[in-house]
């Protein structure tokens, strides 16, 4: 079945996201594993994902945890590094599509506010056709609730969609609702897929 509207993860799909990497050149990678051993970072940036405000939630995380409140604060105040580089061939990849006239969508865990702020960083993220941002939706993938509400407002039977996602767990969600995918790694296998389901060649692909 040839899909009829593609839909990108954004981070590790579009843009590299690898806070890990931004503390390691800061702290080091020994100080850096014992504040992700002490501190639930990645559980805070969900609940911000989910719709909790940005930079209020970090530091108030950080006001919790006073022996590392100032690198708790850098998830907001250095979140643009850890939050690059673009990945060229994805966006290249997205423009094409959209330069044939498939509708292409966004569904991505990002919270409201790091979301807008992002996209002042990134021309790439107001160029979607539908843009499904767990913040304003209230819950995160791979809730299978968030696929449910993706077909729901398209329209389009979970079939006619395929989805690229670097995480496992999020493809396997979206598998189960019935929907096309793409485990993501790397954009050349990425675009080798899309060629394959006959939406773009190889030319337009960049192959």
């Amino acid at each position: 079945m040839t899909p009829e509207a593609v839909v990108f993860d954004i981070g590790n799909v579009l843009i590299e996201w690898n806070p890990e990497r931004f503390y390691d050149s800061q702290i080091g990678p020994e100080a850096r594993q014992r504040l992700f051993a002490e501190v639930d970072l990645h559980g805070m940036n969900d609940l911000i994902d989910a719709g909790a405000l940005f930079r209020e939630t970090i530091y108030d995380w950080a006001a919790r945890h006073p022996d590392w409140g100032r690198e708790i604060r850098w998830w907001y105040d250095h979140w643009i590094d850890m939050a690059s580089p673009r990945i060229e061939g994805s966006i290249a990849l997205l423009r094409a599509l959209r330069a044939k006239g498939v509708p292409v969508f966004a569904l991505t865990n990002f919270g409201i506010h790091s979301f807008a702020y992002a996209q002042t960083q990134y021309d790439f993220l107001a160029e979607f056709d539908r843009a499904y941002v767990s913040g304003h939706l209230g819950m995160i993938k791979p809730d299978p609730a968030i696929y449910r509400a993706v077909g729901a407002d398209c329209g389009l039977a979970p079939g006619r969609l395929i989805f690229t996602d670097d995480r496992a767990d999020n493809i396997v969600a979206a598998a189960a609702q019935g929907w096309q995918t793409h485990l993501f790694t790397g954009w050349r296998g990425w675009a080798e897929r899309l060629v394959a389901v006959g939406l773009l060649t190889q030319a337009e692909a960049g192959l």
